[in-house]
């Protein structure tokens, strides 16, 4: 067995309506004056008003910031930023929504507690002084920004993303209450939870693994793997339970290992092309596990035949509705093969790059985005 050092610090509630202890976490953690950092959607769905209730009922001041894109950049951090210094002191932040709200809520405690910019933090552990203690509460099924101290802000003008983790950065506590994730569209179900098996397929297999990491990792794909299809029914709660669990056991693998080559390409596709997270990781998941495999074969049989799991993960996309090449994609710019060397040298400086289990050359890089044109 390999050696692993792990600090599992997080309360976690689980279970329908548990946001109703949303303000019952606040003052366990000391928080009197509180912002919530959201996106729109959420507002339009009803779940901030479940929120706000709850805050009522202790007469918990609260404040919100609802101006979160789906892929967050150095400009809705400082927004955010702006906003919460307006209304200060706040003692406490809650991320509320998607992996952009949660990673959002991270990088402003990062610049609210210690000041700077977020380039300022790219890396680990660069914070100096203490960060607010915040809550994290996820209403997809399957980013794990919950678990992670890293929050991934993308560089405004650039488009790069930046990896800004710190332990402090952490929620301290994690409310997964699976009727907030009741409204979630089909579509959007489909591509978080497509980046929940990424996570899950990618930690258990990166050379960071360890065998902590690959108890959550497992457990994560098994519940995931199964739950899937029946989980982009909004009427199946009790499989959408399963998925929101899945997606923070996942994270949680993250956060004791790291993820891969998958993760490594889908960053420039976001950054080039506007694709949103989920779907780009979804675009090379099948690849990168037939590259992988020749390496780490027996790894990927623990959790499921070594010869059809990419063919598995095609299929959930499928059934997902999920593209399988860029072309299907609703892209920002033009797709043009011309783009793949400059993909493939970025996707080559990627933190995730250096973990995958197999390593890769420029010419491999290209090969593998050349699967997706």
């Amino acid at each position: 067995m390999n050696s692993f050092d792990t600090v599992l610090t997080q309360r976690v509630i689980f279970g329908d309506n548990s946001i109703e202890k949303l303000a019952e976490s606040i003052i366990a953690l000391g928080g009197s004056r509180v912002l919530i950092v959201t996106d729109p959607g959420i507002e339009e769905a009803g779940i901030l008003n479940r929120a706000h209730a709850a805050l009522d009922n202790e007469k918990i001041p609260c404040y919100v910031f609802s101006d979160v894109d789906s892929n967050p950049t150095t400009k809705h951090v400082d927004a955010a930023v702006h906003y919460a210094k307006t209304h200060a002191p706040i003692d406490l932040i809650v991320g509320l929504g998607g992996g952009s709200a949660m990673d959002t809520a991270k990088g402003v405690n990062f610049l609210l507690t210690n000041g700077g910019r977020m380039e300022d933090y790219w890396g680990t552990n660069r914070a100096t002084k203490p960060m607010l203690p915040s809550i994290g509460i996820p209403t997809t099924i399957g980013t794990g920004s919950e678990a992670q101290s890293y929050a991934l802000i993308s560089q405004e003008d650039t488009h790069i993303k930046m990896a800004c983790g710190d332990k402090k950065a952490q929620f301290r506590t994690v409310v997964l209450d699976p009727t907030l994730t009741k409204t979630l569209p089909r579509d959007v179900a489909a591509i978080t939870g497509i980046d929940a098996i990424a996570h899950a397929v990618e930690s258990y297999v990166c050379t960071r693994r360890n065998p902590m990491s690959q108890m959550f990792s497992s457990h994560a794909w098994y519940l995931l793997n199964e739950h899937y299809e029946s989980a982009l029914e909004k009427q199946n709660s009790k499989a959408r339970g399963k998925m929101l669990f899945g997606a923070y056991l996942a994270g949680l693998a993250i956060e004791n290992s790291m993820l891969g080559a998958a993760h490594a390409c889908a960053n420039p596709l976001t950054a080039k092309y506007g694709l949103t997270h989920g779907i780009a990781v979804a675009l090379m998941l099948p690849h990168v596990i037939r590259f992988n495999r020749k390496v780490v074969g027996e790894l990927y049989s623990e959790i499921y035949p070594v010869e059809t799991i990419a063919d598995r993960i095609e299929q959930l996309k499928r059934i997902g509705e999920l593209p399988n090449t860029l072309q299907e994609c609703h892209v920002q710019n033009s797709v043009n093969s011309d783009d793949i060397p400059t993909l493939a040298n970025d996707a080559a400086q990627q933190w995730t790059a250096q973990f995958n289990p197999r390593s890769l050359q420029i010419h491999d890089y290209i090969e593998l985005y050349k699967e997706i044109f």
